[in-house]
């Protein structure tokens, strides 16, 4: 494969082992995989799901959803806050799919009622900790009242509670992660059995990578909805989710200019290609990891190497002195992204390690 310019890999094999590791862990802990296919965004890397019996998946978006529809899914939710301004794609997919939706509020039920045709799945989207969006888990007066609204509307099934512990994200090792995912746990499954008599096929979906990566008990907890593990990255390597063996994309960005009185390499690969996300380590603010090369593919981080600024276009990498040399304007190199849903959502397409190209959701203007 010729490579000129930022290029976006896919280790074909490590995805589709991390694919068959998350299902091996559903099976295990005897859950629903709803996969979230909003990290890699692809009808392809979608289709080595269905392979290994996969049938359902969550997506960000209802464009999104009408994405993998079109590739033959039919059992989709949207794990985002109900938009009501787009309610003639809900109608279209509910037309046509089982679609789930979630919603966070009455006053977007009481639009809902009004405008919905055909029948729907409805998950109320729960704060069980993380503070970005959801309502309180504790809440039981304000999600009976919703509760209420849903069931008086026939076109709509009560699918239970969703949540997403994202605060995960900030934790460093499993103990701590565990501990996040206990306390998470408890809220949700307290807040199910509140309304389980009156309601009791309720279910509890939980969505993110660190806790259905390494953390045990899921018992009550009816279905697992991670997304990042499918390539992880740096962020998850360092929270502890996987190894760094477990990444399978890395960007390859050519050298184009050195400094060594600052011991800084200039690779052509900057935050329009990886973003800007970032990780704070040893004192050092890290926006990506060189990784050894390999005969085919890449391997771990070299010790000492990193991606120390973005600008739009420049990366800016730091070398130690006994390395600086090995580097000659035009080499490759290979960076492990530290949000590599971000990463690909910026690239908009991946190459495998064999040169196929795998396209990408886009979004239509």
């Amino acid at each position: 494969m010729d490579l000129t310019k930022p290029t976006l890999l896919l280790d074909e094999k490590k995805c589709k082992q991390n694919i068959e590791n998350m299902i091996s862990r559903a099976n295990q802990f005897n859950c629903n995989l709803r996969p979230h296919f909003k990290t890699h965004q692809s009808l392809i890397v979608g289709n080595w799901f269905r392979d290994l019996g996969i049938t359902q998946c969550a997506v960000s978006s209802l464009e999104m959803a009408k994405y993998f529809f079109n590739g033959g899914w039919t059992d989709i939710t949207v794990a985002f806050p109900l938009n009501i301004l787009e309610h003639t794609i809900v109608n279209d997919l509910a037309g046509k799919i089982k679609l789930n939706l979630c919603v966070e509020s009455f006053e977007t039920v009481k639009a809902l009622n009004e405008f919905l045709e055909h029948p729907v799945g409805i998950f109320l989207k729960i704060d069980a900790g993380y503070h970005r969006t959801g309502l309180d888990a504790e809440n039981f007066t304000e999600i009976e009242a919703i509760l209420k609204a849903l069931e008086s509307n026939h076109l709509i099934t009560i699918k239970g509670f969703l949540q997403h512990a994202g605060h995960t994200y900030g934790a460093k090792g499993k103990a701590e992660i565990d501990e996040i995912h206990t306390y998470t746990s408890e809220k949700m499954i307290k807040l199910k059995d509140h309304f389980l008599k009156k309601y009791p096929d309720v279910i509890i979906s939980n969505g993110d990578t660190p806790t259905c990566s390494v953390s045990e008990n899921f018992e009550h907890i009816e279905e697992m909805r991670p997304g990042n593990f499918v390539f992880y990255d740096v962020m998850q390597a360092e929270i502890g989710s996987c190894q760094y063996d477990d990444i399978a994309v890395a960007m390859a960005c050519p050298a184009v200019a050195k400094h060594a009185d600052r011991n800084e390499v200039i690779i052509y690969g900057g935050a329009v290609h990886f973003s800007k996300d970032r990780i704070e380590k040893d004192g050092k603010t890290i926006y990506g990891l060189i990784a050894e090369e390999k005969e085919n593919g890449w391997g771990n981080p070299i010790s000492g190497w990193y991606v120390k600024k973005l600008s739009q276009e420049h990366g800016t990498i730091h070398v130690p002195d006994e390395a600086f040399d090995q580097i000659k304007i035009g080499d490759l190199l290979y960076i492990l992204p530290i949000h590599s849903c971000l990463t690909g959502n910026l690239m908009s397409k991946y190459y495998t390690l064999d040169g196929e190209e795998i396209e990408m959701f886009r979004y239509m203007s």
